[in-house]
């Protein structure tokens, strides 16, 4: 059993452990919102949208943390901008503004020098150099993430049926669409340490994925969402430590393939329902 417990011995790898727990439970409780949703595009979107905050906040020695929030928020404010006053289509807002984000942070990274090493970071993140000051923002940010999702959970259910509906019940539909976006603009940012902003998509939507195949209730996927990111990540720490693989990389993998070992029990498991219901026809 060394095998399995060596790796958790050491405090770093402790320490990403704990902050990919608490990125887990964040993006189960966001996840399970933007399946519900069908909001993945946006996930993705904001998680490039980040680069370009970034790269700035690199090149110019600030926080990285500081710099994907605001890059994050700019672009969830003019999703909203180019919807109201240009009369766009949400997917249509957010492609432009996903592009656009994309380009910006791409040309920071091309004019500055010597950038390779911080590049791959932004890019792919890095879990095992979080530390306590980090560990401490990633509780802080899942605190938030559960209240704010706790708080709104009525006008989101109400959103996730009909918006007309949620209007006429007076659950303000559209305080409840920014609260989903601020919920999931948190999660990206606060698990773009863990695993950058290229797989943190990854860690949002596989792990709910994978639970929403066994429960449709909101709570119990949230909470069963953020027990599967766990594993995949304490999973993943341990691939990536004896395989000598990229942590945040080999978490997202396992994320996705928990997605799919979920998906493939729950057809064998209705496969043999079917089975076992289905008539014998007993010849005459």
């Amino acid at each position: 059993m060394t095998w399995l417990l060596d790796p958790f011995s050491l405090e770093f790898v402790q320490r990403a452990l704990l902050g990919g727990v608490l990125v887990a439970v964040l993006c189960g409780v966001a996840g399970t919102w933007v399946i519900v949703r069908g909001m993945a595009f946006l996930g993705e979107a904001l998680a490039h949208g980040m680069l370009p905050g970034v790269a700035l906040a690199t090149v110019l020695g600030l926080p990285v943390l500081l710099g994907a929030a605001a890059s994050a928020v700019v672009m969830s404010l003019g999703i909203g901008v180019l919807q109201r006053r240009a009369r766009l289509s949400y997917d249509t807002s957010i492609g432009l503004l996903f592009v656009g984000m994309l380009a910006l942070g791409v040309i920071v990274i091309s004019h500055a020098g010597s950038f390779a090493t911080d590049a791959t970071a932004i890019l792919f993140g890095d879990i095992l150099a979080i530390g306590a000051g980090d560990l401490v923002v990633l509780a802080v940010a899942a605190g938030l993430g559960i209240a704010a999702a706790a708080v709104a959970h009525r006008g989101l259910v109400a959103l996730a049926i009909d918006e007309r509906v949620a209007r006429v019940l007076g659950l303000g539909p559209r305080v409840a669409q920014t609260v989903l976006v601020g919920l999931v603009t948190l999660a990206v940012v606060a698990s773009y340490q863990a695993v950058g902003s290229l797989l943190v998509v990854g860690l949002l939507i596989a792990p709910a994925v994978a639970a929403r195949q066994w429960t449709h209730r909101i709570a119990t996927t949230m909470a069963l969402a953020a027990m599967i990111g766990a594993v995949a990540v304490a999973v993943g720490l341990l691939i990536s430590w004896h395989a000598a693989t990229a942590a945040g990389a080999t978490i997202a993998a396992t994320a996705i393939a928990a997605a799919g070992v979920s998906w493939a029990l729950r057809a064998c498991r209705d496969a043999a329902r079917r089975r076992v219901a289905s008539p014998v026809l007993v010849p005459a």
